[in-house]
């Protein structure tokens, strides 16, 4: 239910963003549980693979926290960044580095974290079939000002949805900073736990998003539609603020988006 918390579901073959060749898990089975391997590991074969476009501070924060929750996670940064092997063994430990071909081709669900006015750089076209999370914000005095979003009454997230209507687009993880990703991760049920919210038009595709916040030490919270996501854009409600899973969910209500 959009502006309420998330419930995550298991990740299961039919769902949005997982390949169809990896096959299905019986249907007694609670994909959302994890299993320990006859090596003793986790095994996580359930969880889809993470690709992250964009090497940089938020990018590789996340990479990060979904290593150390279990994913699979590659990245893949610019093309004009050298030594991206070394840097991400750094900042980044049990990331692979992979091509952005490969990152498309592999990754289950794409992560764009690259700046707003790179966007276009990034390959959309090979998104299809794919869940996509646009983690970028429009920063004019980072950007500078681009008329063609100026004059759009879209969201941000819907712009970019556009590239390519095949892949299934929604918003999180760019209303929070990616120095408070790592401090404020908590245990789930922990009463100080902070909220992050996904929005996008597919209720699937926003369940998947959510199990990945759970995962990493967030309440999730579903806010529906893309278009919802203006109010996590910079300058709007729930930018940059510390919030719960209740006080996030009201600023993404209806009312709260005619008020902003």
């Amino acid at each position: 239910m959009p502006g309420t918390p998330a419930a995550s579901r298991p990740f299961g073959a039919a769902g949005p963003g997982m390949h169809p060749s990896r096959g299905a898990l019986p249907d007694d089975v609670d994909a959302s549980i994890e299993r320990v391997d006859e090596n003793g590991g986790v095994d996580v074969t359930d969880r889809p693979v993470i690709g992250i476009f964009g090497a940089g501070k938020v990018g590789t924060a996340l990479a990060r926290l979904l290593v150390a929750s279990g994913y699979d996670v590659l990245i893949s940064g610019s093309p004009r960044q050298t030594a991206l092997d070394l840097l991400v063994s750094v900042v980044a430990p049990g990331t692979r580095v992979v091509s952005a071909a490969d990152l498309a081709a592999q990754a289950d669900v794409i992560i764009v974290a690259v700046p707003f006015g790179k966007a276009g750089t990034v390959p959309w076209e090979d998104f299809g079939g794919r869940v996509v999370v646009d983690a970028m914000n429009y920063w004019p005095p980072v950007d500078g000002h681009i008329a063609a979003v100026d004059d759009d009454e879209r969201s941000t997230s819907e712009i970019n949805a556009a590239r390519n209507p095949l892949a299934t687009v929604v918003k999180s993880f760019n209303h929070i900073g990616y120095h408070e990703m790592e401090d404020d991760s908590m245990d789930a049920g922990s009463p100080l736990r902070r909220a992050i919210a996904v929005v996008g038009d597919d209720a699937e595709s926003r369940a998947v998003i959510a199990r990945l916040i759970d995962d990493i030490g967030f309440d999730a919270v579903d806010g529906g539609a893309l278009a919802n996501g203006r109010a996590l854009e910079p300058g709007h409600p729930a930018f940059g603020r510390e919030l719960s899973a209740g006080e996030l969910s009201a600023l993404l209500s209806p009312a709260a988006h005619l008020a902003a």
